[in-house]
């Protein structure tokens, strides 16, 4: 199975915007550049999994949306458990 370059590129892009989103959100900051990344590829697999069909805005800010929200919601967990 090969790669789409171009669908790459808009997977880092959907991420980068979505993870600095949410941490803008959460606690005030960016993680850089690739931990934005991460984040908000990990936020759009979460909002995927726990809310299908939930934003029903399509196209490109759509799904940075979406994204961001499952990247808020990644880093909510992740403040729960660093202090517990």
């Amino acid at each position: 199975m090969a790669i789409d370059p171009q669908a790459l590129i808009v997977w880092l892009i959907i991420g980068a915007v979505a993870g600095w989103l949410a941490g803008q959100v959460m606690s005030g900051g960016g993680f850089g550049l690739i931990g934005n990344i991460i984040v908000g590829i990990v936020g759009a697999i979460v909002a995927g999994w726990l809310l299908p069909n939930f934003w029903a805005f399509p196209g490109l800010i759509g799904a940075i949306i979406h994204a961001a929200i499952g990247a808020i919601i990644v880093l909510f967990v992740i403040g729960l458990v660093k202090r517990a």
